[in-house]
């Protein structure tokens, strides 16, 4: 006659209690990681679960640390370079696992939702389960995980609006999605945030900059969203930015002048809608600027030249290229320079100057002839100049009209 579920129970804990294992380990933990085990698996190549046996003690298994008798840290799959990772899906067993502080999932093919019943690790500081194939809705239960510091779930498959309690979290400084299915608008964060790193990349994220992006963050990313509306009054709050992307957007209104006095090592705002004149505040020293594909006009201004890679082609700048670029160009301190598809009509380079080989230029499409030819890339197109009706000033400079 098969015994009952119950009795079995009684008789795996009772086994428990007089092994190694559970001399250390809580029996709650035991049975938890057993339940993991039964639904996670080694692809091709991986040997991660090798050495869970249960004869043994479980806090002596790969990925797991004990404190005390309690798993208070869960790394599942080997993070070495090349590893293939897992497959299956995340138990809700993990709920189970109350004292767990942090738990993270190599790269890999786990499939399925993510288990709401992780509210129930009240300890959890840090949730990392990026690269996988994680479907459905972010859990707002999340938003329970009051000392939840660091949430990384980007790279899979993950849709719906992001939870408007996820930003309120009164601990979170690191939020990354990226690289999913989200949709719907941004949500609201809480003004004393303590947020350093927001990256929401790579989403179906629609609406407007929320005024309330905290003034903490250092890194933003939100590029390759369908995000529009003006930034400018939301950006001159953020003055402790060191990265910022909005690239591939539908952003418009004028670049505030104050961003490009930011510590920013990276500032990437191509292929949105700006418009208007470029003013920066102050001497600009961003390594990195790409303003390109906008609609962005007026005089190019010559402290841009601070920048070692600048982008600002296929926008409608007019004037002289400033003599400080050519400086900085001739001396190979500007690796790149991209001003085709503008309407510039001068640029005070010798058609004997030498430029660098490490150095990119391309000045191409403009109301000029380039003094000087160099390899553009292959969006360039193959026309030097813009056609004479698009320039009328300067057909008539050039016919001694003017």
């Amino acid at each position: 006659m098969a015994a009952s579920p119950a009795l079995v129970l009684l008789n795996l804990l009772l086994l428990c209690l007089s092994s190694p294992a559970a001399a250390v380990l809580a029996p709650t933990d035991y049975l938890a990681l057993q339940s993991i085990r039964k639904s996670l698996f080694d692809l091709p190549g991986s040997s991660f679960f090798s050495a869970w046996d249960f004869t043994a003690d479980p806090c002596s298994f790969h990925g797991v640390l004990c404190r005390g008798n309690r798993v208070v840290a869960l790394a599942l799959g080997d993070p070495r370079a090349g590893s293939p990772g897992l497959s299956g899906r995340l138990s809700s067993a993990l709920g189970s696992l109350s004292a767990l502080a942090e738990l993270s999932l190599v790269p890999g093919r786990v499939a399925g939702p993510i288990p709401s019943s992780l509210s129930l690790c009240p300890s959890l500081r840090f949730l990392a389960l990026s690269g996988n194939l994680l479907s459905g809705p972010l859990p707002p239960s999340l938003s329970s995980l009051r000392h939840l510091r660091i949430l990384d779930l980007s790279s899979n498959l993950l849709s719906g609006e992001i939870p408007r309690s996820i930003p309120l979290l009164p601990s979170l400084s690191t939020l990354i999605l990226s690289g999913n299915r989200l949709s719907g608008p941004i949500p609201s964060f809480s003004p004393k945030s303590p947020l350093v790193r927001l990256d929401l990349r790579r989403n179906f994220l629609s609406g407007i900059l929320p005024d309330s992006l905290p003034p903490s963050l250092r890194y933003l990313s939100l590029s390759s969203n369908r995000l529009s509306g003006q930034v400018d009054a939301v950006l001159q709050r953020l003055r402790r930015l060191t990265f910022l992307d909005l690239s591939s957007n539908s952003l418009s209104g004028p670049i505030p002048g104050a961003v490009f006095s930011f510590p920013i090592s990276s500032l990437r705002l191509q292929r949105n809608a700006f418009s208007g004149a470029v003013r920066p505040a102050g001497p600009v020293h961003i390594p990195y600027i790409d303003l390109s594909y906008n609609r962005l006009s007026g005089l190019i201004p010559a402290a841009l030249a601070g920048a070692e890679w600048l982008y600002l082609d296929y926008n409608r700048f007019t004037g002289d290229v400033p003599a400080r670029f050519v400086e900085r160009v001739e001396k190979g301190e500007m690796r790149v320079l991209y001003l085709q598809h503008n309407f510039l009509s001068a640029a005070a380079i010798s058609p004997d100057a030498r430029i660098p080989v490490a150095t990119s230029v391309c000045l191409q499409y403009n109301c000029m002839v380039p003094p000087v030819q160099t390899a553009c890339p292959a969006r360039a197109g193959k026309q030097k100049t813009r056609p004479a009706e698009q320039c009328p000033r300067w057909t008539k400079a050039a016919q001694g009209l003017s």
